[in-house]
């Protein structure tokens, strides 16, 4: 090893930044096919044969999740896994570069959360640290791997059950975000249960013999009336959401099934399993109310998360040196033009558009307060291993979320460069992490003494529960088929917003700068 680590990481980023033709065809292409979770079949196919075509190993279908798999490449320790969500938004189809709301497909669903950047920035990071550590003969082992079903909480506890990380030291989890940032120990997020209650009643003539009926409907909205009363009596860090995926067939049948899916949010785990038992009591006695049966099923779980300090620390000071984006005059606009149109500056009717300084350092934040609401099965990983997450800068601040304007910079310069800024500081953490056990150790020593030290990980899905393959599968088959029609060609176009026919940036008029 007769470069330094000051050497290696300059050569990371020269070798990223020639590679700025290969992350914009991944984020392109997996922007095209906006698949939903548990059914990215088309995105699994194609990151797969990247990573085949680069040399890693690929372990498929793990945990009978079709769309989940393992790449490895390397031999020994340490093992470092690095992943990134790949699953999509309902009825979040929308053009790239355009910064007001145009589908591509109405209705199809679309990447209104960003997933289409994270891989690709993972493989981008990897392929170039792979040459350093071949050459160089760094020892150790690079594991990538997909977050399925990230929107429905749906896989990751089932990776940790099922023991794919129990070999590995430590984790890179990636975020698209609107800064190039990191942090470490609680950020604020929740954890959850999503669970399915299915009430069966008794069908009837809803005119001619109503009286002869059980209504599975009646119990459903007998249960939510009963949750929404109790919200009244449960702490201010809860959330809680549901929508009725079953009510029936049609008006004049008494219901005899209905369904009614949750999310459970809280902050702490045992605060999580009480909500979880509160809300099993109210289906049971509502299924009691109506004369039906009630079953349930978990659809996906989550810990709150809880990332590793040394290996923030370590990240932050790569994050400093590889700065945020140059954004272009062109970029600045599009971004201003969305804030305008969803009115979501901050403050309210400020519309700052790109960041121009880094975010500091995140800091650990009160569990007893909810800042963030929102969840991430990255949560179940962060409590069984070291684990960091970067956010890098490929979408715009102040957008609603879960929304087809989080989708318009996500096959944009915006989020290519994101992309890559992002692929130099992960890469140059993932350099330190290899080449420097005193980190491994210290990062060791925190997950120990600090963060599992009086907080034990417990898991809410049990060994019976399997994941929800099924989920979105009739959605997909709907739109699949047209959205095929629009599924990115390198071959022909050198971006896919040439393919669409978009002038970069769309905005209405009045919207520049």
């Amino acid at each position: 090893m007769a470069a330094s680590p000051a050497a290696w990481k300059a050569e990371l980023v020269k070798e990223i930044d020639g590679k700025q033709k290969m992350a914009q065809e991944m984020v392109d292409m997996i922007f095209s096919f906006a698949e939903l979770g548990f059914q990215e079949f088309e995105t699994s196919a194609y990151l797969k044969k990247i990573l085949r075509e680069n040399g890693f190993t690929i372990d498929s279908s793990i945990n009978g999740i079709p769309t989940a798999w393992i790449a490895k490449w390397g031999n020994g320790k340490p093992v470092i896994a690095i992943g990134s969500d790949i699953d999509c938004i309902p009825k979040a189809s929308q053009k790239p570069g355009v910064a007001y709301h145009d589908p591509i497909i109405q209705g199809a669903p679309g990447h209104g959360e960003g997933h289409n950047s994270g891989l690709p920035l993972n493989i981008l990071s990897a392929l170039a640290l792979k040459k350093i550590m071949e050459r160089e003969k760094i020892p150790g082992t690079l594991m990538l791997w997909p977050g399925v079903a990230e929107e429905q909480l749906g896989t990751k506890a089932y990776y940790i059950r099922d023991g794919y990380f129990k070999d590995v030291n430590a984790c890179i989890f990636t975020h698209v975000g609107s800064n190039l940032a990191t942090g470490y120990g609680d950020n604020g997020y929740t954890g959850l249960v999503s669970v399915k209650f299915t009430f069966k009643g008794q069908a009837a003539h809803a005119a001619g013999a109503p009286w002869r009926g059980k209504s599975a409907l009646d119990a459903v909205e007998l249960m939510n009336t009963g949750w929404n009363f109790h919200r009244e009596h449960m702490e201010p860090t809860q959330r809680s959401h549901y929508v009725i995926t079953d009510g029936g067939d049609q008006p004049n049948v008494v219901p005899s099934e209905a369904s009614v899916w949750y999310f459970i949010r809280e902050r702490t785990y045992p605060k999580i399993m009480q909500n979880f038992r509160d809300c099993i009591k109210i289906a049971e006695s509502s299924a009691a109310m109506t004369g039906t049966t009630m079953t349930y099923q978990v659809l996906g779980s989550a810990w709150p998360t809880h990332f590793n300090q040394p290996m923030a620390e370590a990240m932050y000071e790569n994050i400093k040196q590889v700065g945020l984006p140059v954004w272009s005059r062109e970029d600045q606009t599009l971004a201003v033009a969305i804030q305008k149109e969803v009115r979501s500056g901050a403050p309210t009717d400020s519309f700052p558009g790109l960041p121009t300084q880094l975010s500091p350092l995140f800091l650990p934040r009160d569990p007893s307060f909810n800042l963030m609401g929102g969840s991430d099965d990255i949560g179940d990983i962060s409590w069984n291993i070291p684990t960091v997450s970067l956010y890098y800068p490929s979408n715009v601040p102040n957008l609603p979320g879960h929304h087809w304007a989080n989708a318009i910079t996500m096959a944009t310069p915006i989020a290519y460069k994101g992309v890559i800024s992002g692929a130099k500081a992960e890469a140059m953490t993932l350099l330190d992490l290899f080449i420097n056990p005193v980190l491994l150790d210290s990062a060791k020593a925190y997950f120990v003494n600090v963060q599992t030290k009086m907080t034990k990980y417990e898991p809410i899905i049990s060994e019976k529960d399997k994941p929800a393959n099924g989920l979105n599968r009739k959605i997909m088959e709907e739109y699949r088929p047209e959205m095929k029609k629009y599924y990115y060609d390198p071959s022909r176009y050198k971006t896919y917003m040439e393919q669409l026919g978009i002038k970069y940036p769309t905005v209405k008029p009045g919207s520049d700068q």
